[in-house]
């Protein structure tokens, strides 16, 4: 079995990991461009996933648009191609290029939450529970036939890293499950429900402003989800001025009533209104300068 791997996020790892180690090994990694850092872009810094790569003697492919590669990768016809977190729309002509099929790691149960912001989507819904699946690709986004799901639980306290971490280590599993069936036959797949589709749309980081009129316990679920990309934050007054306040989890729901968006000391702790309760913050980063205890905070005021 030969195998292209299309991936750069971070939770594609372990399950490029685990293919190097266990087989089958890939025989060519495509990857988007080295990032320009820093203030003038003048260096750039490769994907760790390239870094592996190049570690273990695999060719490593760099367009700029995946389908400036095609007719290469239709030459090389691998047997099957595995995508997980590209940043990239998958065209016709790359969908087409290997031998038996192409096929997805989705960080949800699909059909739940399409899109780039699955992991997220399942925290602030409050779901029990979420997973990866393994599909078809198609045109359409994550709507191709499932091959195979695995499921873990949501913690009660855990953000969106914590579980982007637990998923990507999921990945190996579910992908070696994926691979024998597809052995047995590359068309194999079941397909989604088209009436329990939901979307996941990519997060901006305009999209972390806290609605403080909104239920403590959805705020609470929404930090969490949303930490450490894009982050949270919300507008206070300090001395006649407004500025931005970014809050870290955790954070916990106390029964104390304070008007919409109020900060008050509060036996030891400091509070922010929200709906019929209030919030306790621990981490918070005011405008203009870093990341502090709340108590720091609570004390400049």
């Amino acid at each position: 079995m030969t195998l292209a791997f299309i991936a750069t996020g971070d939770i594609a790892l372990p399950s490029f990991r685990h293919l190097i180690e266990h087989g089958p090994k890939p025989s060519l990694l495509i990857t988007q461009p080295d990032k320009p850092v820093g203030r003038s872009q003048s260096s750039t810094v490769p994907p760790e996933i390239k870094t592996l790569a190049l570690a273990h003697d695999i060719p490593v492919w760099q367009p700029e648009k995946i389908k400036e590669i095609a007719e290469d990768l239709t030459a090389l016809a691998p047997d099957f191609a595995v995508v997980m977190a590209y940043g990239q729309i998958i065209g016709k002509s790359v969908r087409e290029a290997p031998k038996k099929a192409i096929i997805n790691l989705h960080a949800s149960i699909l059909p739940k939450y399409r899109g780039a912001s699955c992991i997220q989507a399942a925290i602030a819904n409050g779901d029990a529970e979420t997973g990866i699946t393994i599909m078809h690709v198609i045109r359409e986004l994550d709507a191709g036939n499932i091959i195979s799901a695995k499921k873990i639980s949501i913690g009660d306290q855990e953000t969106a890293g914590e579980l982007h971490d637990r998923l990507a280590d999921l990945g190996p599993s579910a992908l070696s499950e994926a691979l024998e069936i597809l052995a047995g036959n590359p068309h194999s797949g079941t397909p989604q429900n088209p009436s329990e589709v939901t979307h996941a749309p990519k997060l901006l980081r305009e999209h972390g402003r806290l609605d403080l009129s909104q239920p403590a316990d959805s705020l609470e679920r929404k930090i969490r989800a949303y930490h450490p990309w894009p982050g949270t934050f919300t507008e206070i007054s300090v001395k006649g001025k407004t500025k931005r306040l970014k809050i870290f989890p955790p954070v916990e729901i106390r029964e104390h009533s304070l008007p919409t968006g109020e900060l008050l000391q509060h036996e030891g702790e400091l509070l922010i209104g929200c709906d019929e309760k209030s919030l306790a913050l621990f981490e918070v980063q005011p405008e203009g300068s870093k990341r502090m205890p709340a108590a720091a905070f609570a004390n400049s005021l």
